[in-house]
Formats: structure tokens, sequence, C-alpha cells
């Protein structure tokens, strides 16, 4: 064996890999005790963030695959009988909008059946009930259904309406749609299949262009509905009726088990019974629709935070049926993955609490350590979002998709205001812990301004926005380390949830304080109109 002096070079890269790793050898249990968590809690988000290039791939390989034309279409005496559903609760500034669509609707005379079914406590059950008596005596086929009790919420109320529904084939729009004219004319002919359970169609914006939060909302909806239903109806795999938009078979509700209501997410719920079942579900992805997003930041993490809870629920309902059942393990796979993937708004509340004392203990570590384990971390989490909802908008707008590319960080910060409201929706999906079906809010706007008189359905937030304001603070906090201690390249990162956080809070504030204003005007005007003399 020759022996020697070691090079020069030698002692360069001993040197190299001494300082490199230097921190990794000094580390102590209790920074083990911080790392490992903190490590693992990231794994399992970039698991979902690696997830989002899968829908990508899944995406483009079947794009060419999406239905575009039903395979035959029904003769003129062979059409099926069609109901559609609309269900209401406190919609007074939408109600009339939507009825006037839904009567636009073409359909063969005598076919077409249309239930308001509507749950209202406020003065929108009387000004409904009115609207549709008169469309009644006009001659169209209406009916007005009304419960006095919100047993099962918009499932009870589907549920309820089906005793009366004289359609083979229902269709369901929530109160802040528009029903297009040809709807039925383009999704009614592809229930020639008679496996064809469900025909879901995509979503498009009435206000998209209303305010950051409704551009953010679109980019976020659009992703969904572009490439997850997109890769999953391309590939045969389970994806969900939306509970709106769409049209779906009677008999499939009844085979599935009806409509039930132990989730925030009838939708969803049935969705996955009636796959579970052996239905075929279709997405026509050219076929639109438009509705109305939430301006209002609480508003928005309200109808979020419902969705996260009641898929959590579908989540532990149906897990355990989706893995018993005969059917192959790529479903099975992409069933969990696109039923869990809320979890990601607790694990990351706990990477926010160790991210300070992580950052400490990894002062001292080299620059190679932090490239081979952050980088790949950054790819799977950043570089997955960034290019998802950057290829949505690409296959909508080939022309004007790059303008998206400025909302990106307003996108992320969306994401984090999300973190303490879908992690307390999260949490208490998993613990059992049952809540009321919380409503949107919409307005019927058509301008920047939401009308005086809307301010009753306004919800209040609570102690959240000044949560929101510590959690923000204290990544604040967390940038003047970095600043301080030369960790420069921390600081974008931290700053998305700076932002998020006090963009969150702030905003949420600043609207219920605006809402006070509309309050109190609206009721120095009534007070100041002139008093109707008692007859």
């Amino acid at each position: 064996m020759l022996t020697g002096s070691p090079t020069t070079t030698e002692k360069l890269i001993d040197a190299f890999l001494d300082d490199t790793f230097a921190g990794v050898h000094s580390l102590a249990a209790f920074d083990y005790f911080i790392l490992i968590p903190y490590f693992v809690m990231l794994a399992v988000l970039s698991f979902y963030g690696c997830h989002r290039f899968e829908m990508i791939r899944g995406y483009f390989k079947g794009k060419k695959w999406m239905p575009k034309e039903p395979a035959r279409r029904f003769h003129s005496g062979e059409m099926p009988r069609v109901t559609i559903q609309l269900p209401l609760f406190n919609e007074r500034y939408v109600v009339e909008r939507l009825l006037e669509s839904a009567v636009k609707v073409r359909y063969p005379e005598g076919l077409l059946q249309i239930q308001v079914l509507d749950d209202s406590t406020d003065d929108t059950a009387a000004f409904t009930e009115s609207l549709v008596a008169s469309y009644v005596e006009r001659g169209y086929n209406m009916e007005y259904r009304h419960r006095k009790n919100r047993t099962g919420y918009k499932a009870g109320a589907l549920q309820a309406g089906l005793d009366s529904a004289t359609g083979e084939l229902i269709a369901i729009f929530d109160a802040d749609f528009v029903l297009p004219e040809d709807f039925l004319e383009k999704t009614v002919d592809f229930f020639t299949d008679s496996q064809v359970g469900v025909v879901q169609t995509r979503w498009t914006y009435l206000n998209r262009h209303f305010n950051l939060l409704t551009e953010v909302q679109t980019m976020l909806l659009d992703g969904h509905f572009v490439l997850e239903h997109g890769a999953r109806a391309s590939n045969g795999l389970f994806f969900n009726f939306n509970g709106t938009a769409g049209i779906m078979r009677k008999t499939m509700i009844e085979d599935a088990g009806g409509w039930q209501h132990d989730t925030l997410t009838e939708d969803s719920d049935l969705s996955y019974r009636a796959q579970l079942k052996g239905w075929k579900f279709l997405y026509l992805p050219h076929v639109e629709c438009p509705s109305e997003l939430p301006v209002e930041t609480y508003s928005f993490q309200v109808q979020q935070s419902r969705w996260a809870k009641g898929l959590t629920q579908c989540a532990k309902k149906l897990m355990r049926l989706v893995l018993d059942a005969k059917i192959p393990r790529r479903v099975k796979l992409e069933a969990i993955c696109h039923l869990t993937p809320n979890i990601s708004y607790p694990l990351m509340i706990i990477v926010s609490a160790l991210m300070l004392p992580v950052m400490i203990v990894r002062f001292y570590m080299g620059p190679l350590e932090m490239l081979l384990i952050d980088f790949p971390l950054i790819i799977a989490n950043f570089v997955s979002l960034t290019a998802f909802y950057l290829i949505a908008q690409r296959e909508l707008d080939p022309q004007g998709w790059k303008r998206t590319i400025w909302f990106i960080p307003a996108l992320m910060a969306a994401g984090v205001a999300l973190t303490l409201s879908n992690t307390k929706a999260v949490l208490e999906a998993l613990f059992g812990v049952q809540t009321s079906f919380a409503r949107t809010a919409k307005y019927n706007l058509s301008d920047k301004k939401i009308k005086l008189e809307a301010v009753q359905y306004r919800r209040k937030s609570g102690i959240l926005p000044f949560l929101e304001l510590l959690m923000g603070t204290g990544f604040l906090a967390m940038v003047y380390y970095c600043v301080e201690t030369l960790n420069l390249l921390s600081i974008p990162f931290l700053m998305i949830f700076v932002s998020g956080y006090f963009w969150a809070g702030i905003s949420t504030l600043w609207q219920e304080y605006q809402g006070l204003l509309q309050f109190k005007a609206a009721k120095a005007a009534l007070e100041a109109a002139p008093q109707q003399p008692n007859r």
C-alpha cells in the first residue's frame, strides 16, 4: 500500500468537505428533534406538490380524449324529461337573475320542469315565491318548495326536491350562477350512454376583474377545472361533481344512496359513492357556466374552509370503501390524493411554528447540504404551484395568459391566508366536530360597490383576522432575523407568509369597518325617511 503526504488538491477537498458538513457533525440531539419533524412535514407537502406535476402530465396525456360530442343524439321522440333544481338560502340579491336565466334554457316544451328549493329564513322566501308565481302564470312549469327547517342543508333540499321531480335527468345550479340558454342542448345527449351518471361543465366568472381577490380565485378555480378535472376525467380516474353547473341521472342518485348530509360536501360524497357503483362521469370543459365569485376576504375563507372540511369528512367516510373497492391501484392512489390534500394546511402551521428554530439550528450548516435538501423541496412546492396555475391559464387563453404571471405572488399569499381557517376546518373534520353549512354571500354585483342593504349578509370574522396579524408579525420577525444573519435567500419565501397573513387580516378588518359604515348609513337613511301614518 502506498503512503505519503496528501497533495495540495486533497487538502483543499478535505477542507471544503469539513467546512460544508461542519454543521451536520455538530448537531445536538435537540437539533435533530427540531429538524426531523420539520423535514418530514416538508416532505409530505412536497408529495402534494409533486402531485401537481402529475396532474399536468395527466392533462396533456389525456387532453385529446376529452369528449366534444356525444356518441349519438336522442331522437325527437325519445328526449328525456329534465328537472332543473335551484337550491336557495337567503339569496335575495341573485335569485331574480337566477330565475330569469333558468326560464330561458331551451328544451322541448312539456319536458322541462324547474324546481326552486328555497330554505330561506329572510324576505327571500316571499320575494321568490311571488317571482315563481308570476312565471307560472306565464305558462312556465316551475315549482316552488319552501322548507321551514334546514335539515340536511343543501343536500336535504335536493333530496326533498326529488320527491316531486318529474325529470329523468336532474340539472343543478346554485343561486350565484347564470344558466346558459344552450346548457341542455350541449349536455343531455351524452346520456344516450346508459352508463353515464353525471355530466359536469366548467365554471366561468362574471366578476373576475372585480378586485385582486377575484383575480386570484379565478386562477385557483381554473387550475382545478382545467388541469385537475381534465387529467382525472380523461384518464379514467375518479373526479367529483362540483355541486352545480352539472346534470345527473336520477336513477344514479337513487342507486348511490341518495343525497346524504353527514359531510359538508355532499357533491363529492355522492360522486364517490356513485363511481364506486360503476357509474361513468363525464367532464365537458368546452361548456361554460358563468358564476359570481365572493369579493370579500372572509367570505372567500368561509367558502374554502367549508370545502376543506367537507372533503376531509369525505376522506374519513369513504377511504375504506375506496381501498376495499375492486378498482385499479392507480385509481385508488389518485382518489387518496384527491380526498386528502387539505391535510397540508395543518402541516403548514407546524412548519411555520418550526421555521425560526430551524433557521437558528441551520445557521452554521454548509451550503452543499442546504442545496441538496432545500432545492428539491422548493421545486416540488413552489415551482409546481407556479407551473400548475400558469399552464391552466395558458390553456384557456393562449394569447393573454401572460398577464396572470403578475398574480402568482398574490395567489401564493392567498394560499397562506387560508392556513388558519382551513386548519381549523380540517381538525374539526378529523375530530368529528359538526358545524352548520355556512353559505357564501353573493350580491349580484354590477360595479365596485356592495349594495347598502346587503350588509345583513356579511358574516363576522371574530378573532381570525387578529390571529392572522399575529402570524404575519411573527414572520416579519423572521425576516428581521434573516437580515441580521445575512440569510437573504430566505427573505422572498418568508415575505409570502408576511404578505398573506397581513393581507387576510387587514383586508377583513377593513371590509368589516366599511360594512359598519354602510350599516350606519342605511340606518340613518331609514330614520330620516318620512314615516307613513298608521291607518
